[in-house]
């Protein structure tokens, strides 16, 4: 898998800004991608170093109007962690 399939966007918040001020970054990644192949598609493509990726997996929501009946997709989120040593990720500048 090619790093820019790995990840496919930033998810900035609320939550997501302050954990910028520890150096940890958050993204919405693909479904199959596992914890070394977001470290390294993030490593490749930002030029920094990663100390540790937490990887969460979220199920797609029953939505519904009115008689049509659906579900939302699913998501698999990413919060990396950097070196201290390690420079700022630019698109994150707010």
């Amino acid at each position: 898998m090619d790093a820019r399939d790995v990840i496919k966007r930033p998810v900035i918040t609320e939550r997501s800004t302050e954990l910028m001020a520890d150096k940890k970054y958050t993204f919405e990644v693909d479904l199959r991608a596992n914890k070394t192949q977001v470290k390294d598609a993030v490593e490749e493509i930002f030029g920094v170093k990663v100390a540790k990726v937490n990887i969460m997996n979220y199920k797609g929501k029953a939505k519904r109007v009115g008689k049509f009946q659906g579900v939302t997709n699913r998501r698999r989120k990413a919060i990396v962690t950097l070196t201290p040593d390690s420079k700022e990720i630019e698109i994150f500048d707010i």
